[in-house]
């Protein structure tokens, strides 16, 4: 299983435009190339993700008005987490923290990545959202980090890495199975 979450860094406890719209915008990614998506820390007070996709739903015009981020809500496939405390639930996996700065200890490439989730390992890839990105909490609890831009550490706004990560992964995912039918 491969999971894209989103990390509330802005309020979390008021759900602001900038949550919605990440939200709207990364569900039909998520669905496209077969990922979950998780929210880490949205003020969503005990909803259920389904309540949650089609208050949502209601809002936007992103992913055709939210039919994705339903979809993903029906399939089992989006969820909501609170902030962690001391580790992520164990179901999703390994907690990688994708960065343009990892710590070469903790550093995994996509390729490898992609490698261990073909032999079903299952990773839970969490984007900062918000100016700050992720907290420093969130390097210490995650196994691995992920520079998405092959060690070149450029920095990539939120929108744009959401749409990078899961689209770069199942790439390689696909190579890797085709080379090996081969």
């Amino acid at each position: 299983m491969l999971t894209l979450a989103l990390y509330n860094s802005y309020d979390p406890k008021k759900l602001h435009e900038a949550h919605l719209r990440a939200i709207a915008r990364s569900a039909p990614i998520c669905y496209a190339f077969d990922f979950h998506l998780a929210l880490i820390g949205f003020p969503f007070e005990k909803k259920k993700p389904v309540e949650v996709a089609k208050e949502i739903s209601q809002s936007t015009t992103i992913g055709e008005d939210g039919k994705y981020l339903l979809e993903l809500a029906r399939a089992n496939k989006f969820h909501l987490l609170e902030f962690p405390k001391g580790g992520f639930p164990p179901q999703f996996g390994h907690a990688v923290a994708t960065t343009r700065k990892p710590n070469e200890n903790k550093e995994i490439s996509p390729r490898h990545l992609a490698e261990r989730a073909l032999k079903g390992e299952s990773f839970m890839l969490i984007v900062g959202l918000g100016r700050h990105g992720l907290p420093k909490e969130i390097f210490k609890l995650a196994n691995y980090h992920l520079d998405i831009t092959d060690g070149k550490r450029i920095s990539l706004e939120t929108c744009t890495a959401i749409g990078a990560i899961p689209a770069k992964i199942r790439t390689i995912m696909e190579e890797l199975k085709w080379r090996r039918s081969c």
